[in-house]
Parts: structure tokens; C-alpha cells; sequence
């Protein structure tokens, strides 16, 4: 069985996660280089390796406390007091650890580095091994945050293109029951009359389906088919509306090798049979142009205001949901660099203009 595309990219986001590897690695490279800095400074390696390693124990332990201990249960809460009292708290302990182990296990003079020589815990020994702690614990939870914030950006950015592709995916499945109704309607309207045209426009209809069923389901298509399938919505509209219907189509520049997103351009096509030609009486002319220049489409399409008088009032917003879908369909596909849609009324006519990267 084939995974889930969605799915892998909600996992994908999994990548980001600091495993048992990265903390291996991380510690591995902390010991080596304090083993080598703090040798080379005292050039007595041996004492080096040995106070780094009870050095290292008490940074690990501090730092495994507060990611995953007192951040959780303090700062994530909000209780910010109780968090610093905690730290310093624990701090301060592993310091007294850390000078007993020294004391007992390695030397008696547990700060060579220090300003004086020491034989019990001073202020001034506690001052500067806590604020070595606070660096070693403020590095590593650094470390940790920034992980976790790479990772919780890559969920939410993975989620919220998955709910756009879902949106993108509703919009689209939105516009082919309204078109196979509308064609549906005409066939029916044909088949009562007997009419000769039955058979071919079922044959168009066949290839419409094919195509919005097999090949929509991607995020771009091929221009050249997307203006097939308008080719043949306007055959079946044609065969339906007989002389009464005129429709000139241009089509310039080179369309080969242009991507668009699926029956997008569709829908400006059905607006303008449902408000231009369905809501007139009359010859009824609408004109279509596909102009190319260079990484863009230039789409036009006008068709005449209605005029029947139950849509009058109407007039001043036509098209209803099909362009409201198809608004919102651009700007969940394209950036704002991408398309620019502009929607007029000049001398009768309901003119849409698009202008939309194909490249």
C-alpha cells in the first residue's frame, strides 16, 4: 500500500527531534574540549580528565533537571519565582557536590584556577562554579528551545499546508457537481426532444468527466488541456444554445509547457453562461482571450450584463459563489506576485480580467 503523502509530511517534521544520538554526539564533543582546554591551561592533563569528569556528570545532571524537570513544570506554567528559586537551588547543590567529589576523589585543591588556595566551600568559590553552571545550562536549554521551536514551526507549517490543500481540494470538488448538473440539465432538455445533437453531446460530456475526474487532482495542469476541456465545455454550451450563442476565442503566444492550477479558469466560463447567456434573451455574443507573454497568462473573458427582470437587481454583483470560490482559490494557490484578478462593468458588459503566472 502506498503512504499517505499527507501523512509523510506531518511526520516529516520528526527530523527535527533531538535523539539519543545528538546527545551522545554533543557530550562527547563538550568532555573532549574541556578535557583538552582546562589540560592545556593547568598542562596537567590527567588532573584535567579526572575533574572533567566529575565536572561533566554535575553538567549533565543540572541541565537533564532543568529541560526536563523545572522548565516543564515551572516556566511552561508561568511560575517564574518558583523556576529561578528551583535553578539556584539545585545549583547551589550540585556546586557542594561538585566540591566534595573534587576534595575527596582528585585533590585537595579543588580551585587551582581560582585566586587562592581553598580547603572548605567560600562565597567567592561558589559565585563563579554557579555561574559556570548558569553558562554550561543557559547553552545547552538554548540548544533544546531552538529544536523545539524548528520542530513545533515545521508541524504547524506542515498542518497548515495540509488544511490548504484540503481547502484547495473542497473548492475544486465544489465546481464539478455544478457543471455536471448544468450539462446533466441539457442533456435531459435534448433527450425529450429526440434531438439528434444527444449522442455527441454525451460523447462531450464522457471527456469532460475523464478529465475533471482523472486529471485535476493535481496542483498544476497543463494550459494546453485546461483549454481543451473549456474547448469542449463551449461545444456542449454550443450544441445547447444553437444560433442564439457566439463565441469568439483567441488564443496568442506559446502555450506549450505552461502550468496552471485545474479548472481554475473554468470557472469564469460558467459565470459567464450563467449570468450573460442564461439571464438573456436574444443573440448572445461572449469573448474569450488566452494571450501568453513571456511567464504569464493574460486571460479575458466578457459576456453582457443580465437583463431579464427578475435579475435586475442583481446587476451590480454578478456571479455570486462561482467567483467567490474562484478568489479564494488564487490566493490559497498563488502568491500575490502571481496573479492579479481585476472584475469590471464597461458599457454592459461583465468583463474579467486575470493575469496569472504559468511558468
Amino acid at each position: 500500500m502506498a503512504a499517505n503523502p499527507k501523512i509523510i509530511q506531518m511526520n516529516a517534521a520528526s527530523n527535527y527531534k533531538i535523539t539519543l544520538r545528538h546527545h551522545i554526539l554533543f557530550w562527547t564533543i563538550y568532555f573532549i574540549l574541556n578535557t583538552l582546554r582546562w589540560g592545556s591551561y593547568f598542562d596537567d592533563y590527567l588532573y584535567s580528565f579526572k575533574t572533567t569528569i566529575i565536572g561533566f556528570l554535575i553538567h549533565m545532571t543540572l541541565c537533564y533537571v532543568n529541560v526536563y524537570i523545572l522548565m516543564p513544570r515551572f516556566v511552561f506554567r508561568k511560575k517564574y519565582l518558583i523556576y529561578i528559586i528551583a535553578l539556584l537551588t539545585s545549583v547551589f547543590l550540585m556546586v557542594v557536590a561538585k566540591f566534595n567529589l573534587t576534595y575527596y576523589l582528585v585533590s585537595i585543591d579543588v580551585w587551582p584556577e581560582g585566586p587562592e588556595i581553598i580547603h572548605k566551600i567560600t562565597l567567592n568559590y561558589t559565585i563563579d562554579m554557579m555561574i559556570g553552571e548558569l553558562y554550561v545550562i543557559a547553552f545547552t536549554t538554548a540548544i533544546k528551545t531552538t529544536m523545539d521551536w524548528i520542530h513545533e514551526h515545521k508541524r504547524l507549517t506542515d498542518l497548515e499546508k495540509v488544511q490548504t490543500e484540503t481547502e484547495l481540494l473542497f473548492l475544486r470538488t465544489q465546481i464539478s457537481p455544478h457543471f455536471f448538473f448544468n450539462t446533466l440539465n441539457n442533456i435531459y432538455s435534448l433527450s425529450i426532444t429526440q434531438s439528434s445533437k444527444t449522442p455527441k453531446i454525451i460523447l462531450k460530456l464522457s471527456d469532460l468527466m475523464r478529465y475533471l475526474l482523472y486529471e485535476t487532482k493535481q496542483k498544476r495542469q497543463s494550459l494546453e488541456k485546461e483549454i481543451i476541456c473549456i474547448q469542449n465545455y463551449l461545444d456542449l454550451e454550443r450544441i445547447r444554445h444553437g444560433e442564439k450563442l457566439k463565441v469568439d476565442m483567441e488564443i496568442s503566444g506559446d502555450i506549450s509547457n505552461k502550468k496552471i492550477a485545474p479548472i481554475l479558469l473554468l470557472s469564469f466560463i460558467e459565470n459567464a453562461f450563467k449570468h450573460g447567456v442564461n439571464k438573456n434573451i436574444g443573440n448572445i455574443k461572449i469573448t474569450i482571450d488566452f494571450k501568453i507573454i513571456e511567464d504569464f497568462l493574460y486571460f479575458r473573458i466578457s459576456n453582457p450584463m443580465p437583463t431579464i427582470t427578475k435579475y435586475k437587481q442583481r446587476i451590480d454583483t454578478p456571479g455570486g459563489i462561482g467567483l467567490e470560490n474562484v478568489s479564494k482559490r488564487l490566493s490559497l494557490g498563488y502568491t500575490k506576485e502571481e496573479y492579479n484578478l481585476k472584475i469590471e462593468h464597461i458599457d454592459q458588459l461583465f468583463v474579467v480580467n486575470l493575469k496569472i503566472k504559468v511558468a
